[in-house]
C-alpha cells in the first residue's frame, strides 16, 4: 500500500517529481526503512520463534478455543467481568495482536510493529489482570507476560534480524 501510495501520487500530469512530491517520497521511505531495518545477528531467531509460537497460541485460545482457551465469546465475557470492555472488541483485539503478530515474528515480517502492539498487549494484560496477584505464575501473577513484554520490547530495539523477511525487504529497498 505505501508504495503503492508513493508510485501513484508521486509525480504530476507532466511526468515531473515537483518539491513537495519529493518530500512526500522521501518520507515515505523513510518510513518504510524504519519499519523494516533490522541489525544484522543471528540472535534475535529463537527469540522471535519461541515468542511467535507462545504468541500464536495464546492468541488461538482467545479468537478459536483452541489449546484449552475459551474461544472469542467465553473470553469476550471474561474480559467484560474484569472491566475490559466492551469484551468482544478487545478479546478481538488481543487476539489477533497475539495470533497475527505471533505468525509475523515467526516468519520476521514487520517485527518493530508488531512487537510494539505485543508489548502493549501485554502492558495492558499486566496491569489489568496479573499486578494484583503478585510476580509469581503460580498465583497467576505477571512474571510471564512480564518475559513476554521484556522480549516484545528487544524486538522492538532490534528488529528481526537476519533470518527474516524483514531483512530482505530491506535488502531489496536499499537496492532501488
Amino acid at each position: 500500500i505505501l508504495i503503492f501510495f508513493v508510485q501513484y501520487n508521486g509525480f504530476d500530469n507532466s511526468g515531473n517529481t515537483s518539491h513537495k512530491q519529493k518530500l512526500r517520497i522521501n518520507m515515505m521511505n523513510t518510513l518504510k526503512n524504519k519499519v523494516i531495518t533490522s541489525i544484522a545477528g543471528l540472535d534475535t531467531l529463537p527469540i522471535r520463534i519461541a515468542a511467535g509460537i507462545i504468541f500464536v497460541a495464546h492468541g488461538s485460545q482467545k479468537l478459536f478455543g483452541w489449546f484449552g482457551g475459551y474461544g472469542l465469546e467465553g473470553t469476550a465475557a471474561w474480559m467484560d467481568s474484569i472491566g475490559l470492555s466492551p469484551g468482544l472488541p478487545m478479546t478481538a483485539l488481543a487476539g489477533s495482536a497475539e495470533f497475527v503478530g505471533g505468525l509475523l515474528l515467526i516468519i520476521g515480517l514487520l517485527v518493530r510493529p508488531v512487537a510494539l502492539a505485543l508489548a502493549a498487549t501485554m502492558a495492558v494484560a499486566i496491569a489489568s489482570v496479573h499486578i494484583g496477584n503478585g510476580l509469581f505464575m503460580a498465583n497467576n501473577g505477571y512474571e510471564f507476560a512480564l518475559a513476554l513484554l521484556a522480549v516484545s520490547v528487544a524486538l522492538l530495539f532490534r528488529g528481526a534480524g537476519s533470518l527474516s523477511v524483514d531483512r530482505v525487504l530491506q535488502a531489496n529497498l536499499s537496492q532501488n
